[in-house]
Protein backbone atom coordinates (compact mmCIF):
# COMPACT_ATOMS: atom_id res chain seq x y z
CA UNK A 1 0.00 0.00 0.00
CA UNK A 2 1.22 3.47 -0.53
CA UNK A 3 2.53 5.43 2.54
CA UNK A 4 0.02 8.23 2.19
CA UNK A 5 -2.67 5.77 2.34
CA UNK A 6 -5.36 5.08 5.38
CA UNK A 7 -8.63 3.83 4.70
CA UNK A 8 -9.52 5.28 8.30
CA UNK A 9 -8.29 8.95 7.53
CA UNK A 10 -11.81 10.88 7.10
CA UNK A 11 -9.91 12.17 3.99
CA UNK A 12 -10.10 9.27 2.25
CA UNK A 13 -13.59 8.20 3.87
CA UNK A 14 -14.91 11.53 2.59
CA UNK A 15 -13.66 10.17 -1.22
CA UNK A 16 -14.71 7.16 -1.35
CA UNK A 17 -16.98 6.25 -4.32
CA UNK A 18 -16.10 9.81 -5.67
CA UNK A 19 -17.54 13.39 -4.86
CA UNK A 20 -19.83 13.14 -7.93
CA UNK A 21 -22.71 11.26 -8.77
CA UNK A 22 -25.48 12.06 -12.17
CA UNK A 23 -28.98 12.89 -11.26
CA UNK A 24 -31.83 13.27 -13.75
CA UNK A 25 -33.95 16.61 -13.86
CA UNK A 26 -37.36 14.92 -15.40
CA UNK A 27 -39.99 12.28 -13.99
CA UNK A 28 -39.43 8.81 -14.99
CA UNK A 29 -42.39 7.24 -13.15
CA UNK A 30 -44.56 6.56 -15.70
CA UNK A 31 -45.15 5.18 -19.42
CA UNK A 32 -45.71 8.73 -20.57
CA UNK A 33 -42.55 9.79 -18.49
CA UNK A 34 -40.76 7.57 -20.69
CA UNK A 35 -42.07 8.47 -24.07
CA UNK A 36 -41.67 11.65 -23.30
CA UNK A 37 -38.29 12.04 -21.92
CA UNK A 38 -36.59 8.95 -24.52
CA UNK A 39 -38.36 7.35 -27.12
CA UNK A 40 -40.53 7.93 -28.98
CA UNK A 41 -40.60 11.80 -27.61
CA UNK A 42 -37.06 12.78 -27.93
CA UNK A 43 -36.95 11.79 -31.30
CA UNK A 44 -38.61 15.08 -32.41
CA UNK A 45 -36.01 17.17 -30.24
CA UNK A 46 -33.41 15.72 -32.12
CA UNK A 47 -34.69 16.28 -35.52
CA UNK A 48 -35.22 20.01 -34.36
CA UNK A 49 -31.63 20.01 -33.02
CA UNK A 50 -30.36 18.64 -36.74
CA UNK A 51 -32.34 21.19 -38.16
CA UNK A 52 -30.85 24.16 -36.47
CA UNK A 53 -28.20 23.16 -34.24
CA UNK A 54 -28.82 26.54 -32.14
CA UNK A 55 -31.30 24.49 -30.34
CA UNK A 56 -28.79 22.29 -28.33
CA UNK A 57 -28.49 25.30 -25.82
CA UNK A 58 -31.88 25.15 -25.10
CA UNK A 59 -32.74 21.16 -25.36
CA UNK A 60 -29.96 19.93 -23.99
CA UNK A 61 -27.73 20.12 -20.85
CA UNK A 62 -25.01 21.81 -22.94
CA UNK A 63 -25.79 25.42 -22.00
CA UNK A 64 -24.81 24.89 -18.62
CA UNK A 65 -22.12 22.09 -18.70
CA UNK A 66 -18.49 22.76 -18.86
CA UNK A 67 -15.70 19.90 -19.11
CA UNK A 68 -12.89 19.84 -16.69
CA UNK A 69 -10.32 18.67 -18.92
CA UNK A 70 -6.51 17.48 -17.41
CA UNK A 71 -3.59 15.79 -18.90
CA UNK A 72 -2.24 15.10 -15.34
CA UNK A 73 1.05 16.37 -16.27
CA UNK A 74 0.87 19.37 -13.56
CA UNK A 75 -1.52 18.37 -10.98
CA UNK A 76 -1.72 20.52 -7.43
CA UNK A 77 2.19 20.76 -6.53
CA UNK A 78 2.54 17.14 -6.90
CA UNK A 79 4.08 17.52 -10.63
CA UNK A 80 3.38 14.65 -13.57
CA UNK A 81 0.94 12.36 -11.68
CA UNK A 82 -1.04 11.10 -14.61
CA UNK A 83 -4.58 11.14 -15.39
CA UNK A 84 -5.99 8.26 -13.00
CA UNK A 85 -4.21 10.09 -9.98
CA UNK A 86 -5.43 13.42 -11.26
CA UNK A 87 -9.32 12.27 -11.00
CA UNK A 88 -9.73 13.84 -7.51
CA UNK A 89 -8.82 16.72 -8.33
CA UNK A 90 -11.34 17.11 -11.44
CA UNK A 91 -13.95 15.59 -9.77
CA UNK A 92 -13.02 18.31 -7.19
CA UNK A 93 -13.29 21.11 -9.46
CA UNK A 94 -16.37 19.95 -10.60
CA UNK A 95 -17.83 19.95 -7.32
CA UNK A 96 -16.69 23.46 -6.80
CA UNK A 97 -18.24 24.49 -10.14
CA UNK A 98 -21.87 23.18 -9.03
CA UNK A 99 -21.54 24.54 -5.50
CA UNK A 100 -20.19 27.95 -5.94
CA UNK A 101 -21.32 28.70 -9.54
CA UNK A 102 -24.60 25.91 -10.32
CA UNK A 103 -22.21 24.77 -13.39
CA UNK A 104 -22.80 21.10 -13.89
CA UNK A 105 -19.31 20.24 -14.71
CA UNK A 106 -17.89 16.93 -15.99
CA UNK A 107 -13.97 15.64 -14.99
CA UNK A 108 -11.90 14.18 -18.09
CA UNK A 109 -8.61 12.66 -17.76
CA UNK A 110 -6.84 11.98 -20.88
CA UNK A 111 -4.29 9.47 -21.49
CA UNK A 112 -2.18 11.08 -23.93
CA UNK A 113 0.26 14.41 -23.02
CA UNK A 114 0.56 14.85 -26.24
CA UNK A 115 -0.48 18.45 -27.52
CA UNK A 116 -1.87 17.45 -31.16
CA UNK A 117 -3.89 14.68 -29.51
CA UNK A 118 -5.35 16.73 -27.08
CA UNK A 119 -6.37 19.29 -29.19
CA UNK A 120 -7.73 16.66 -31.46
CA UNK A 121 -9.57 14.94 -28.08
CA UNK A 122 -10.95 18.07 -26.96
CA UNK A 123 -12.23 19.26 -30.06
CA UNK A 124 -14.27 15.77 -30.95
CA UNK A 125 -15.97 16.41 -27.01
CA UNK A 126 -16.74 19.86 -27.61
CA UNK A 127 -20.75 19.64 -28.80
CA UNK A 128 -21.08 18.32 -25.51
CA UNK A 129 -20.17 21.23 -23.52
CA UNK A 130 -20.87 24.82 -23.48
CA UNK A 131 -17.21 25.50 -22.76
CA UNK A 132 -13.90 24.04 -21.28
CA UNK A 133 -11.72 24.41 -18.51
CA UNK A 134 -8.59 23.26 -19.29
CA UNK A 135 -7.18 22.64 -15.19
CA UNK A 136 -3.29 21.03 -14.25
CA UNK A 137 -1.45 21.14 -17.77
CA UNK A 138 1.99 22.00 -17.63
CA UNK A 139 3.80 24.85 -19.70
CA UNK A 140 4.80 25.54 -22.17
CA UNK A 141 2.23 22.99 -23.50
CA UNK A 142 -0.60 24.25 -21.95
CA UNK A 143 -0.46 27.84 -23.84
CA UNK A 144 -0.03 25.92 -27.44
CA UNK A 145 -3.37 23.78 -26.30
CA UNK A 146 -5.12 26.84 -25.06
CA UNK A 147 -4.35 28.67 -27.99
CA UNK A 148 -5.44 26.06 -30.24
CA UNK A 149 -9.19 25.29 -28.71
CA UNK A 150 -9.46 28.84 -28.53
CA UNK A 151 -9.28 29.06 -32.55
CA UNK A 152 -11.25 26.23 -33.40
CA UNK A 153 -13.99 26.23 -31.03
CA UNK A 154 -16.92 28.22 -30.85
CA UNK A 155 -17.20 28.10 -26.84
CA UNK A 156 -15.56 29.36 -23.67
CA UNK A 157 -11.82 28.00 -23.12
CA UNK A 158 -10.03 28.86 -19.88
CA UNK A 159 -7.19 27.54 -18.78
CA UNK A 160 -7.60 28.13 -14.50
CA UNK A 161 -4.07 27.59 -13.45
CA UNK A 162 -3.67 30.55 -15.72
CA UNK A 163 -6.50 32.84 -15.64
CA UNK A 164 -7.85 31.87 -12.32
CA UNK A 165 -5.07 33.09 -10.70
CA UNK A 166 -4.55 36.15 -12.66
CA UNK A 167 -7.96 37.48 -12.14
CA UNK A 168 -7.77 37.12 -8.41
CA UNK A 169 -4.31 37.90 -7.69
CA UNK A 170 -5.44 41.43 -9.85
CA UNK A 171 -8.43 41.56 -7.73
CA UNK A 172 -6.41 41.05 -4.25
CA UNK A 173 -4.15 44.10 -5.37
CA UNK A 174 -6.56 46.27 -6.31
CA UNK A 175 -7.87 46.09 -2.82
CA UNK A 176 -4.11 46.09 -1.32
CA UNK A 177 -3.59 49.47 -3.29
CA UNK A 178 -6.49 51.15 -1.45
CA UNK A 179 -4.90 50.23 1.95
CA UNK A 180 -1.71 51.26 0.73
CA UNK A 181 -2.72 54.46 -1.25
CA UNK A 182 -1.09 53.37 -3.97
CA UNK A 183 -1.73 53.91 -7.95
CA UNK A 184 -1.53 50.38 -10.13
CA UNK A 185 0.61 52.15 -12.67
CA UNK A 186 3.60 53.49 -10.21
CA UNK A 187 4.22 49.99 -9.08
CA UNK A 188 7.59 47.98 -9.41
CA UNK A 189 6.45 44.51 -9.88
CA UNK A 190 8.35 41.34 -9.49
CA UNK A 191 6.57 38.48 -10.65
CA UNK A 192 8.54 35.11 -9.21
CA UNK A 193 7.29 32.53 -11.84
CA UNK A 194 7.35 32.19 -15.49
CA UNK A 195 5.04 28.82 -15.70
CA UNK A 196 1.45 28.78 -16.86
CA UNK A 197 0.32 31.15 -13.55
CA UNK A 198 3.38 33.88 -13.90
CA UNK A 199 2.98 34.60 -17.46
CA UNK A 200 -0.96 34.95 -17.36
CA UNK A 201 -0.22 37.15 -13.56
CA UNK A 202 2.12 39.41 -15.58
CA UNK A 203 -0.55 39.80 -18.58
CA UNK A 204 -3.52 40.00 -16.34
CA UNK A 205 -1.95 42.88 -14.27
CA UNK A 206 -0.50 44.49 -17.47
CA UNK A 207 -4.56 44.58 -18.56
CA UNK A 208 -5.63 45.80 -15.05
CA UNK A 209 -2.70 49.38 -15.70
CA UNK A 210 0.07 48.06 -14.11
CA UNK A 211 2.75 49.59 -15.76
CA UNK A 212 4.89 46.01 -18.07
CA UNK A 213 7.79 48.15 -18.62
CA UNK A 214 8.47 47.90 -14.77
CA UNK A 215 7.79 44.87 -13.98
CA UNK A 216 10.12 41.69 -13.68
CA UNK A 217 9.24 38.31 -14.31
CA UNK A 218 11.71 35.41 -12.98
CA UNK A 219 12.04 32.08 -13.86
CA UNK A 220 14.39 29.47 -12.09
CA UNK A 221 17.50 31.24 -13.99
CA UNK A 222 16.72 34.78 -13.03
CA UNK A 223 14.89 37.83 -14.69
CA UNK A 224 13.45 37.56 -17.70
CA UNK A 225 14.30 40.17 -20.81
CA UNK A 226 14.52 40.77 -24.62
CA UNK A 227 17.75 39.01 -25.86
CA UNK A 228 18.22 36.47 -23.06
CA UNK A 229 18.89 33.59 -25.47
CA UNK A 230 17.23 30.79 -23.80
CA UNK A 231 13.52 31.80 -23.72
CA UNK A 232 10.72 29.53 -25.20
CA UNK A 233 7.98 31.53 -26.81
CA UNK A 234 6.16 32.57 -24.21
CA UNK A 235 8.65 33.49 -22.27
CA UNK A 236 9.93 35.89 -25.07
CA UNK A 237 6.25 37.13 -25.35
CA UNK A 238 6.54 38.13 -21.41
CA UNK A 239 10.29 39.86 -22.45
CA UNK A 240 8.60 41.91 -24.60
CA UNK A 241 6.17 43.09 -22.34
CA UNK A 242 8.35 43.39 -19.26
CA UNK A 243 11.34 44.79 -17.59
CA UNK A 244 12.36 47.23 -20.23
CA UNK A 245 15.55 48.45 -18.12
CA UNK A 246 16.80 44.52 -20.08
CA UNK A 247 17.66 44.54 -15.76
CA UNK A 248 19.28 40.85 -15.36
CA UNK A 249 20.76 39.02 -12.21
CA UNK A 250 18.24 36.43 -9.80
CA UNK A 251 15.42 37.18 -7.79
CA UNK A 252 17.83 38.89 -5.30
CA UNK A 253 18.96 41.66 -7.91
CA UNK A 254 15.08 41.91 -9.47
CA UNK A 255 13.60 42.72 -5.77
CA UNK A 256 15.36 45.52 -4.94
CA UNK A 257 12.90 48.72 -4.86
CA UNK A 258 10.39 46.51 -5.79
CA UNK A 259 6.76 47.32 -4.39
CA UNK A 260 4.98 44.11 -5.11
CA UNK A 261 6.22 40.76 -5.17
CA UNK A 262 4.17 37.85 -6.77
CA UNK A 263 5.07 34.54 -6.36
CA UNK A 264 4.23 31.67 -8.17
CA UNK A 265 7.10 29.58 -8.90
CA UNK A 266 6.75 26.54 -5.66
CA UNK A 267 10.57 27.85 -5.08
CA UNK A 268 11.70 29.44 -1.91
CA UNK A 269 13.16 32.97 -1.94
CA UNK A 270 15.48 34.38 0.96
CA UNK A 271 14.58 36.63 3.40
CA UNK A 272 17.80 38.70 2.31
CA UNK A 273 16.29 39.32 -1.34
CA UNK A 274 12.85 40.30 0.59
CA UNK A 275 14.58 42.72 2.87
CA UNK A 276 15.81 44.41 -0.26
CA UNK A 277 11.94 45.42 -1.21
CA UNK A 278 10.63 49.25 -0.90
CA UNK A 279 9.35 49.73 2.50
CA UNK A 280 5.53 49.86 2.72
CA UNK A 281 4.74 47.22 0.01
CA UNK A 282 2.75 44.15 -0.91
CA UNK A 283 3.70 40.16 -0.97
CA UNK A 284 1.28 37.67 -2.30
CA UNK A 285 3.80 34.30 -1.65
CA UNK A 286 1.31 31.57 -3.45
CA UNK A 287 2.99 28.76 -3.59
CA UNK A 288 0.90 25.40 -2.18
CA UNK A 289 2.03 24.31 0.72
CA UNK A 290 4.88 25.99 1.22
CA UNK A 291 4.54 29.92 0.17
CA UNK A 292 7.61 30.94 -1.64
CA UNK A 293 8.35 33.58 1.92
CA UNK A 294 6.71 31.90 4.94
CA UNK A 295 3.91 34.78 6.13
CA UNK A 296 5.85 35.69 9.46
CA UNK A 297 8.63 36.25 7.75
CA UNK A 298 6.94 38.10 4.53
CA UNK A 299 5.07 40.35 7.62
CA UNK A 300 8.49 42.03 8.42
CA UNK A 301 8.90 43.79 5.10
CA UNK A 302 5.82 44.26 3.48
CA UNK A 303 2.53 46.16 4.59
CA UNK A 304 -0.23 43.38 3.07
CA UNK A 305 0.72 39.81 2.71
CA UNK A 306 -1.35 36.83 1.20
CA UNK A 307 -0.79 33.04 0.05
CA UNK A 308 -2.23 30.65 -1.58
CA UNK A 309 -3.54 29.01 2.15
CA UNK A 310 -6.57 28.68 3.88
CA UNK A 311 -4.75 28.41 7.50
CA UNK A 312 -3.54 32.34 6.87
CA UNK A 313 -5.57 35.56 5.95
CA UNK A 314 -5.73 37.05 2.34
CA UNK A 315 -6.13 33.75 0.35
CA UNK A 316 -5.43 34.03 -3.07
CA UNK A 317 -8.20 30.80 -3.99
CA UNK A 318 -9.34 30.13 -7.96
CA UNK A 319 -12.73 29.11 -6.52
CA UNK A 320 -13.22 32.77 -6.61
CA UNK A 321 -12.95 33.61 -10.02
CA UNK A 322 -13.94 30.16 -12.29
CA UNK A 323 -17.59 29.77 -10.95
CA UNK A 324 -18.59 33.13 -11.30
CA UNK A 325 -16.75 33.43 -14.83
CA UNK A 326 -18.27 30.41 -16.56
CA UNK A 327 -21.49 31.24 -14.84
CA UNK A 328 -21.58 34.98 -16.91
CA UNK A 329 -20.09 33.71 -20.10
CA UNK A 330 -22.65 30.31 -20.10
CA UNK A 331 -25.39 32.53 -19.39
CA UNK A 332 -24.35 35.09 -21.79
CA UNK A 333 -23.84 32.75 -24.74
CA UNK A 334 -20.06 33.67 -24.83
CA UNK A 335 -18.31 32.20 -27.52
CA UNK A 336 -14.82 32.93 -25.68
CA UNK A 337 -13.42 34.78 -22.54
CA UNK A 338 -11.97 37.60 -23.43
CA UNK A 339 -9.06 40.06 -21.20
CA UNK A 340 -12.10 42.63 -20.51
CA UNK A 341 -14.56 39.70 -19.09
CA UNK A 342 -11.27 38.90 -16.75
CA UNK A 343 -10.90 42.27 -15.74
CA UNK A 344 -14.43 42.70 -15.07
CA UNK A 345 -14.39 39.32 -12.73
CA UNK A 346 -11.61 40.68 -11.09
CA UNK A 347 -13.07 44.07 -10.34
CA UNK A 348 -16.35 42.01 -8.88
CA UNK A 349 -14.23 40.45 -6.41
CA UNK A 350 -12.51 43.24 -5.05
CA UNK A 351 -15.72 45.36 -4.66
CA UNK A 352 -17.66 42.53 -3.16
CA UNK A 353 -15.27 43.48 0.16
CA UNK A 354 -14.18 46.90 -0.89
CA UNK A 355 -15.80 48.92 1.78
CA UNK A 356 -14.52 46.61 4.32
CA UNK A 357 -11.20 45.86 3.49
CA UNK A 358 -8.52 45.30 5.88
CA UNK A 359 -4.59 44.67 5.47
CA UNK A 360 -5.70 40.93 6.79
CA UNK A 361 -8.75 40.55 4.46
CA UNK A 362 -8.08 42.46 0.70
CA UNK A 363 -10.62 39.61 -0.68
CA UNK A 364 -13.51 37.47 -0.03
CA UNK A 365 -13.34 34.47 1.73
CA UNK A 366 -14.09 31.46 -0.80
CA UNK A 367 -17.12 31.31 0.80
CA UNK A 368 -18.74 34.05 0.36
CA UNK A 369 -21.84 33.85 -1.55
CA UNK A 370 -21.62 37.28 -2.70
CA UNK A 371 -18.76 36.60 -5.07
CA UNK A 372 -19.86 33.82 -7.64
CA UNK A 373 -23.38 35.91 -8.48
CA UNK A 374 -20.94 39.39 -8.86
CA UNK A 375 -18.50 38.17 -10.95
CA UNK A 376 -20.99 36.46 -13.32
CA UNK A 377 -23.10 39.55 -13.54
CA UNK A 378 -19.35 41.16 -14.45
CA UNK A 379 -18.73 38.90 -16.50
CA UNK A 380 -21.65 38.66 -18.34
CA UNK A 381 -21.84 42.59 -19.35
CA UNK A 382 -18.62 42.79 -20.49
CA UNK A 383 -19.43 39.62 -23.19
CA UNK A 384 -22.29 41.20 -24.24
CA UNK A 385 -20.51 44.65 -24.63
CA UNK A 386 -17.72 43.16 -26.17
CA UNK A 387 -19.35 41.40 -28.74
CA UNK A 388 -18.58 37.74 -28.44
CA UNK A 389 -22.05 36.16 -27.73
CA UNK A 390 -23.70 34.07 -29.94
Amino acid sequence: MPASFDPDDPVFISHTGGKLAVHGTVPLATRDDLSIAYTPGVARVCEAIAEDEFLVHKYTWVANTVAVVTDGSAVLGLGNIGPRAAMPVMEGKAALFKQFGNVDAVPICLDTQDPDEIVALVRALAPSFGGINLEDISAPRCFEIERRLEAELPIPVFHDDQHGTAVVVLAALRNALTLLDRKMDDLRVVISGAGAAGVAVAKMLIAGGADGHRMIVCDSRGAIYCGRSDLNAAKREIAALTNAEHLSGGIDVALRGADVLVGVSGGTIPESAVAGMAPGGAIFALANPTPEVHPEIAARHAAIVATGRSDFPNQINNVLAFPGIFRGALDAGATRITEEMKVAAATAIADVVAASVRPDAIVPSPLDPRVADAVAHAVAVAAREGGVCR
